[in-house]
């Protein structure tokens, strides 16, 4: 019990930051995205080289720069505050394919019926384009939302005190981390749940909307 009481304090850290990494990744994943299909050959460039390098990378190794690395010693970032960033921009990355890859799947038609019932960009993108790309890319959003969950972990390295910082901390203490371990899954996995449902729950509500 004295376990679990402990692995449960990391569960808001971890929680949090999956939430605050994805969120603010998905926004400017939208950004990138856009610079992706920009008709300037430079922002292009520009924006599938940042891609590239964002997803080439590990995440520990984001995380280290950013926490040990920003200002060369002369600014130093809280655990938190770092982690966030450095799991955002990698979102962002991903996120942009996914929202590429998704708007390739809405058929040119749709925009081109828009454009003839004479709605603005915004409107064409609000009601018509925007719900069936979002649609197309919640099964990858999802998927990569609850491998997120799992790559929280790594922040435990630069000190966020998040489930895998309270089991490392345990398994130390108790020299016999089996059990330990084993509860930590089984917490990752039900923290995954959620996720996995209130993407099929989206999911529904936009295939009813598309529908009308």
């Amino acid at each position: 019990m004295e376990a679990l009481t402990q692995l449960a304090r990391g569960v808001p850290w971890t929680i949090a930051l999956t939430l605050t990494s994805f969120l603010l990744g998905a926004l400017l994943g939208l950004g990138l995205c856009a610079l992706r299909l920009s008709s300037s050959r430079v922002l292009r460039a520009l924006a599938t080289g940042a891609v590239l390098l964002l997803r080439s990378v590990p995440p520990v190794v984001w995380l280290f720069i950013i926490f040990f690395g920003i200002g060369f010693g002369y600014v130093q970032l809280p655990s938190f505050l770092a982690a966030m960033l450095g799991l955002a921009l990698i979102t962002a990355a991903n996120m942009a394919e996914i929202y590429r890859g998704a708007l390739s799947g809405v058929h040119r038609g749709q925009t081109e019926a828009a454009i003839a019932l004479g709605l603005s960009p915004r409107h064409r993108f609000q009601d018509i384009v925007g719900p069936q790309m979002i649609r197309i890319a919640l099964p990858s959003a999802a998927t990569f939302a609850i491998g997120l969950l799992k790559d929280t972990s790594v922040a435990s390295l630069i000190g966020v005190q998040d489930v895998a910082f309270q089991v490392n901390a345990l398994a130390q203490r108790s020299f016999s981390g089996t059990g330990i371990f084993v509860i930590a899954a089984l917490l990752y996995i039900a923290l995954s749940l959620p996720i996995a449902a209130l993407a099929r729950w989206t999911d529904l509500r936009l295939r009813a909307k598309v529908a009308r």
